[in-house]
């Protein structure tokens, strides 16, 4: 952990690595030499460290679930996807114009229940993220996201969706394909999808780029994942017209999970392993998976009208607002 450490990490990566010292067997003989019993002050720091990462991220700051979120470390969706569902079945294209590597999806079967998946997908290399455009899809992949969708309706097949991303792409290609009318379509399409929805966001959720794969009967998210209409550092440029007031701007956006549910913009904060979902990946997916079946299991019994119905009504309510004279 101490060569990818955050700042505000240093502490705990430095008792990390003085256990590792001590449990190697060099120093386990010099210690032995010296009458020192290296278990008990393995015990001790082990100790320590608990209670220090226990402080920690229990009080994170907004910016510092930002870091969270975006840490290179963090399962993305294909790591999930791989740990929780069986057979699943990549699917490609969006049978217009080509296949977008940011958004991946296919068939699958999760504790025996066929269900499709649809995810956008980072990558920690430098030639993987350039072939998926670090998570950030184009109007094809809106549009792939939407054939799989209807997929799931056509065959009345429970669709699950995990969101990360920074945002759409906003490069001159995303505007000459449409992305804008993709996401807005999207919103229209899943809104009125006759079938259950649930989607995760397990990393980032920036934007229309989040929102254009989102609506869903049930929204759930990692304990240090973000949800917001604008990057940290987009808000701060606009303004403060200062990128580096980003910190200020996490305060300021309330984009944490703890505050989406506060304000019923999801239902569920799912929590991560101490220190984060990237410590022990395994446990994460196996919460994440229990959660997915406790929602879907919930929808099962409903009719489709009546899920479509309140599906839609939940995005009427969204937003809390106050009148005030003037």
């Amino acid at each position: 952990m101490a060569d990818n450490a955050f700042d505000f990490e240093q502490v705990i990566a430095e008792l990390e690595g003085l256990i590792i010292q001590l449990r190697s067997p060099q120093r386990r003989a010099e210690a032995r030499d010296q009458g020192i019993d290296v278990d008990v002050e393995v015990a001790r720091l082990d100790a320590e460290l608990q209670r220090v990462m226990v402080q920690h991220y229990t009080n994170l700051s907004p910016w510092e679930k930002v870091q969270m979120a975006r840490y290179k470390d963090r399962p993305y969706a294909l790591d999930y996807i791989r740990s929780i569902f069986d057979e699943f079945m990549e699917l490609s294209g969006d049978r217009m114009a080509g296949n977008d590597e940011a958004v991946v999806g296919g068939l699958a079967r999760l504790d025996g229940e066929p269900v499709v998946v649809i995810a956008q997908q980072k990558a920690r290399d430098l030639k993987e993220r350039q072939r998926r455009n670090f998570g950030m899809a184009h109007a094809e992949g809106f549009r792939k996201a939407l054939r799989l969708a209807k997929l799931a309706e056509k065959f009345h097949k429970p669709l699950i969706s995990f969101v990360d991303t920074a945002g759409a792409a906003a490069d001159l290609k995303a505007e000459e394909h449409g992305v804008s009318e993709a996401i807005a379509r999207n919103l229209r399409e899943f809104a009125l999808l006759e079938t259950p929805v649930v989607c995760v966001v397990i990393g980032e959720g920036g934007s229309g780029g989040a929102l254009g794969v989102a609506v869903a009967d049930r929204v759930l998210m990692l304990e240090h994942s973000i949800y917001s209409v604008i990057s940290p550092e987009g808000c701060a440029a606009i303004l403060w017209h200062d990128k580096a007031k980003g910190a200020e701007a996490a305060e300021a956006l309330q984009l944490t999970a703890q505050n989406a549910k506060r304000f019923s913009l999801i239902d569920e904060v799912l929590p991560e392993p101490l220190g984060g979902a990237h410590r022990n990946p395994l446990e994460m997916a196996e919460t994440l998976k229990a959660a997915l079946i406790k929602h879907l299991g919930a929808l099962k019994p409903l009719e489709i009208q009546e899920i479509v119905e309140s599906r839609y009504k939940r995005m009427r309510c969204y937003g809390t607002w106050e009148e005030r004279q003037a």
